[in-house]
């Protein structure tokens, strides 16, 4: 295990994403706060404030000379703004719509990781699936593997557009879970149920199903089926969705999302 074994600089790491990354590192204890650095632009330790060691910065060179794996998470559109070079380094870019080309450009680097979070990395609840250049060896894939892991759960993948797709689907928490989350709170409170008590009830619904789809071995899919199999009052609703156009405009909301993500890296 290489916990703590190596340091992080985290460039935008008071953000709301770099922020949450930290933090899950800090939660877990084991993460020497002495191995962390932070890079703002105010040179701020808002959020910090109980980790006296941690490195505060306001020069991005200076952390990207200290650290052996400099974390990118400013907002893409400030990816221009970095001004670092980072050639001999493990470069880790969690800004959305940035390619591993432009990262290269952008940093001087060639070990390249382009991954996508979440600001539920704080609570260990993220999914950060990232790729990786050609170049990496295999103690880089280790230390991404240890920069993510306290964040929640963490894949390698094979291909970069991929991240796209991540940054729409897991990327945005709560994101589109919430906005089925209002949908059913406003069916309820249209029907007069109360808002407050709609509101609980839907939260504690959601909350329920996503611990179970996460311990449980079955797929989306199986429980879908499971229900429709009952042939009970879901099953009726479960199968008028089915027939509904949900899929198709569902797809149509998270492909405008990966558009956008892929729009934001045509910026040069």
């Amino acid at each position: 295990m290489m916990t703590g074994s190596f340091s992080i600089g985290i460039i935008g790491g008071s953000g709301m994403l770099g922020g949450a990354i930290a933090r899950a590192l800090l939660r877990q204890g084991d993460w020497p706060a002495s191995r962390l650095w932070i890079s703002n632009r105010s040179g701020s330790r808002a959020g910090f404030d109980d980790h006296p060691h941690v490195t505060v910065t306001t020069d991005n060179q200076q952390l990207a000379s200290a650290c052996d794996l400099i974390l990118l998470a400013v907002p893409p559109e400030h990816a221009d703004d970095l001004r670092i070079r980072a050639s001999d380094r493990l470069v880790v870019s969690v800004m959305a719509g940035i390619t591993v080309q432009r990262i290269t450009r952008l940093t001087g680097a060639a070990r390249v990781v382009r991954a996508m979070s979440s600001p539920a990395a704080e609570r260990g609840l993220a999914y950060s699936p990232w790729f990786g250049t050609a170049a990496l060896t295999a103690r880089d894939e280790a230390r991404v593997t240890a920069l993510f892991t306290p964040c929640g759960l963490t894949d390698r993948i094979a291909q970069e557009d991929q991240i796209d797709l991540f940054t729409a689907m897991t990327g945005p928490v709560p994101g589109f879970v919430a906005l089925f989350a209002q949908l059913v709170a406003g069916y309820a409170t249209q029907h007069g149920i109360p808002p407050p008590i709609a509101d609980r009830a839907v939260r504690q619904l959601f909350l329920g199903a996503g611990i179970i789809m996460a311990e449980d071995a079955k797929s989306p899919d199986e429980h879908v089926q499971e229900m429709i199999d009952y042939a009970g009052t879901t099953a009726a609703g479960l199968q008028s969705l089915q027939g509904s156009s949900i899929a198709q405009d569902l797809r149509a909301g998270l492909d405008a999302s990966v558009a956008r993500a892929r729009a934001l890296g045509e910026t040069d």
